[in-house]
């Protein structure tokens, strides 16, 4: 029996993917908002993780896995991709060698803690998005999309932050720093929030599924459910 595929979640997956790319390349630079410095990954990457909310609200926890594994494989082959195009020599005219490997060069330890902060904060959002749903029975969808961006953001934060600078900054700048960044991102949840609840609901209507994960394995690393 064939299955059928959902292009509106094909869609999301590709949405997702392309908010982790553009985020990746903006956290390179770092920027006021207000008072606060943070990278400017902060003003997409919040979206992949109303995207997870979205996916898990609608199609469940197997398919949010399976997104969550997909933007994995593709900033790993972005790194592969930059880093060769790094590497091959430059052509003998072109002096931008240096702003080039700027915005796209990164050192090992950061893309570590990049990948293991966000494998981490993604599945965390994800578990605790489908775990408080069967809870609440499904309601209150606002309360279950601040929660569980709350603890997804302040695990990527406080991963990515302490790999990426620990020993190079003092202890309390790596605190305000990761306070900054999770407070900033689910605020933007916060204020996003509306609209995420049209989108959810017209997804679910669209679509014509309302899915509880009432049986399914919660391990990260199952490929039995899809």
């Amino acid at each position: 029996m064939k299955k059928t595929v959902s292009v509106l979640f094909m869609f999301a997956g590709i949405l997702f993917a392309i908010c982790l790319l553009i985020s990746n390349i903006l956290a390179t630079k770092i920027i006021l908002i207000g008072s606060w410095a943070a990278p400017a990954g902060v003003l997409i990457f919040p979206i992949a993780y109303i995207i997870n909310d979205v996916i898990v609200e609608v199609w469940g926890y197997q398919k949010a896995r399976l997104i969550i594994w997909s933007g994995f494989a593709v900033n790993i082959m972005a790194v592969l991709f930059f880093t060769l195009a790094l590497v091959v020599p430059a052509a003998p005219f072109w002096q931008n060698q240096e702003a080039f490997a700027t915005i796209l060069g990164s050192t090992p330890r950061i893309i570590a803690a990049s990948l293991l902060a966000y494998l981490t904060g993604s599945f965390l959002n994800a578990f605790v998005m489908s775990k408080v749903k069967i809870l609440m029975k499904g309601k209150d969808f606002s309360v279950r999309a601040i929660l569980s961006t709350l603890i997804g953001e302040a695990a990527d934060s406080f991963i990515f932050i302490i790999i990426a600078f620990a020993g190079n900054l003092p202890f309390n700048v790596l605190i305000g720093m990761i306070f900054t960044q999770a407070t900033i991102k689910t605020i933007y949840e916060i204020v996003i929030l509306p609209f995420t609840i049209l989108v959810v609901n017209w997804v679910k209507k669209v679509e014509g599924v309302d899915t509880f994960d009432e049986s399914v394995s919660y391990n990260p690393f199952s490929i039995n459910q899809i």
